[in-house]
């Protein structure tokens, strides 16, 4: 027969009040904190779950971040690429107002002095800030100034990078876009070809400027398959014997004769090499167009290349017919550089519907981590405050036992 001691039976009893008292201070902070997993040690396997589920929660908020950022600086680029697509249709129709043989020599210079103003609207477009100390179309050298101004049109100081941010767990998305891309891109001619009158080599003195009044096409692709990229040269000279005037083509790549000597027909189809033009007006015995490959171009360039026609434009037919060639290209290069505008515009717009559907999915992920967070460590209120209770109601029972039972004594019954 075991003994219990006095000594004893105080220490088991301060053990389980202890015990008591403290699964019920536990489940009050459970309440009071509204979690279940207080430390590591109350679920291990849920604490390390949990905790990579609140990692994941707080990348997502900040991909959400991120897409705030990315929005704002797409808005921005949108915003100037409309405007610099306004600036172009105006340089458009001055260009076509210019394109007009009958203007006099002060019409022309003050079409000059409205795309001068214009080339300085674009340039302040193209040096927009972005509003954090940087320049918007830079590319990764956001504290360089994009482009200066020179004698040519602009010189670009960028490069060719687009700053990225991160948007979602598998998505990097440009939010801006390079100078170079927008001002700098622009294809010449149709986008294959660039037709126009030869331009003298200052070096042959045998090599003269045209002096008759033709006006060359744009022309276009016939058959893409039969295409060469090469460089062509349309030449004309005069019949000694019936004194008509007669073309031939030359593939200045190759050396080879394209067409040999025919008979000119003003707007007749001249057509070789999957390529068609025309030739209207009457040109002049030795005058030369070419045919080169479209290359890109700076829209800086290419309306400084419209003020300068404009202002060394003489007076006369022959005068007339080369501004009419040159306003002519230059129609053609403004119009393919508002295209690429637009082109631009689309992806910055199509980058900005992204972000909306990039929202939408991370609100549902978040709701998706708050709720295994919450499955993982958070109280069933009910269930907590039903122990409560019962612990409760166990400990004052304890204490109740434990008072009566360290009451006893003989001498309660003498």
């Amino acid at each position: 027969m075991t003994r219990i001691s006095t000594s004893m039976m105080y220490e088991r009893g301060a053990s389980q009040l202890s015990t008591l008292q403290s699964n019920l201070l536990k489940t009050q902070l459970q309440l009071s904190t509204m979690r279940r997993v207080l430390t590591p040690a109350d679920d291990p396997v849920a604490s390390a779950r949990a905790l990579e589920v609140t990692q994941s929660l707080e990348l997502n908020s900040q991909y959400a971040t991120n897409r705030q950022t990315a929005a704002s600086s797409l808005t921005q680029v949108d915003t100037t690429l409309q405007t610099i697509g306004d600036l172009l249709t105006d340089v458009k129709d001055t260009v076509l107002k210019a394109g007009n043989p009958g203007l006099s020599i002060a019409d022309r210079e003050t079409l000059a002095v409205d795309l001068e103003a214009r080339m300085a609207d674009l340039l302040g477009q193209a040096n927009t800030a972005d509003g954090t100390g940087g320049y918007l179309f830079s590319g990764y050298k956001t504290n360089t100034l994009p482009f200066v101004q020179t004698s040519t049109g602009a010189t670009y100081q960028g490069d060719q990078g687009q700053r990225e941010l991160q948007v979602g767990s598998g998505r990097k998305m440009a939010i801006s876009a390079s100078g170079s891309q927008i001002f700098e891109n622009n294809i010449t001619g149709n986008g294959t070809f660039l037709t126009k009158p030869q331009v003298p080599d200052p070096a042959d003195p045998t090599d003269l400027p045209n002096v008759g009044t033709g006006i060359i096409s744009p022309g276009s692709v016939s058959d893409a398959t039969k295409l060469t990229g090469h460089n062509y040269t349309v030449t004309f000279a005069k019949d000694a014997t019936t004194g008509k005037m007669q073309y031939s083509v030359t593939d200045d790549t190759d050396g080879s004769e394209k067409i040999a000597l025919t008979d000119y027909k003003a707007g007749e189809p001249i057509a070789f090499d999957g390529i068609t033009f025309d030739i209207k007006g009457e040109p002049a015995d030795t005058d030369k167009f070419t045919v080169e490959p479209s290359k890109n171009q700076s829209i800086f360039a290419t309306i400084q290349n419209v003020i300068s026609a404009l202002r060394t434009a003489g007076t006369g037919p022959t005068a007339g017919a080369k501004l009419t060639n040159a306003m002519n290209e230059a129609n053609q290069n403004v119009q393919n550089a508002s295209d690429n505008v637009l082109s631009v515009l689309a992806s910055v717009g199509a980058r900005g519907k992204e972000l909306d559907y990039l929202d939408d999915s991370g609100s549902e992920m978040n709701i998706q981590y708050k709720s295994q967070i919450s499955d993982l460590v958070e109280l069933d209120e009910i269930e907590a405050a039903t122990r409560f209770s019962q612990q409760l109601s166990s400990l004052q029972a304890a204490q109740q036992t434990f008072k009566s039972a360290t009451s006893l004594s003989l001498f309660n019954y003498l």
